[in-house]
């Protein structure tokens, strides 16, 4: 039977995405390769608890609502996490996966959302953006940019006009809380002209970034 190493599952409101404010099951899945600077999850980098696929499911459904994001860590570095997609969507809830960027997602299930989340200077994982994952999204998917910087705003600037990230899919501009000043990204934004999504992680607003919210 099918397992993965996980943190946690709990329920709460989706802080970011086109899906904000809904009520959402997060499953966070053990593990990840990137050492962001700003990273807010660095406790699913190691331990867990390994659960069946079956009873990852079973557990999701007794929240009672359709909207499941799998996240991290890093999910897709469990080769299990496809699987554990797959399974999901055929139970029939609406699902969508946080990744970095940096790892392949051309198996992901096209039915699922992916939102791909390339890494900035700031983050000091550069380097590992895979931009060919760009050819494996479709027009469900989205593409975030954490921002931390006024370099990183200008790279993200480049990287959207650059491969026309902005006719493709959706854009998120995230301040990286503490870092970057909400106001003065959003200003850029308007300033710039730029046909992105603001966003602020609103879990981080409403229980301050609490665990498992």
């Amino acid at each position: 039977m099918s397992s993965l190493r996980i943190t946690e599952i709990f329920y709460s409101l989706q802080g970011e995405s086109n899906t904000v404010g809904l009520p959402t099951v997060f499953i966070r899945l053990t593990g990840c390769p990137l050492r962001c600077t700003y990273c807010d999850t660095a406790y699913a980098f190691t331990g867990g608890e390994r659960i069946s696929i079956t009873d990852i499911v079973a557990q999701t459904a007794t929240y009672g609502t359709k909207y499941v994001t799998v996240t991290g860590g890093e999910p897709l570095a469990q080769v299990g996490c496809i699987e554990l997609i797959e399974q999901l969507l055929a139970s029939g809830f609406f699902v969508s996966l946080e990744t970095s960027g940096a790892l392949d997602v051309s198996k992901v299930d096209a039915r699922a959302v992916k939102v791909l989340d390339f890494k900035t200077p700031s983050s000091g994982e550069l380097s590992k953006n895979l931009y060919q994952n760009i050819d494996f999204l479709t027009i469900q998917d989205q593409i975030k940019f954490v921002i931390g910087t006024d370099e990183d705003y200008e790279w993200s600037k480049e990287l959207v006009a650059k491969y026309k990230l902005d006719e493709r899919f959706e854009v998120l501009f995230s301040p990286v809380m503490g870092l970057q000043n909400p106001t003065e990204l959003a200003e850029k934004i308007l300033r710039d002209k730029l046909q992105v999504r603001f966003q602020i992680q609103l879990h981080k607003l409403l229980w301050d970034d609490a665990q498992g919210k």
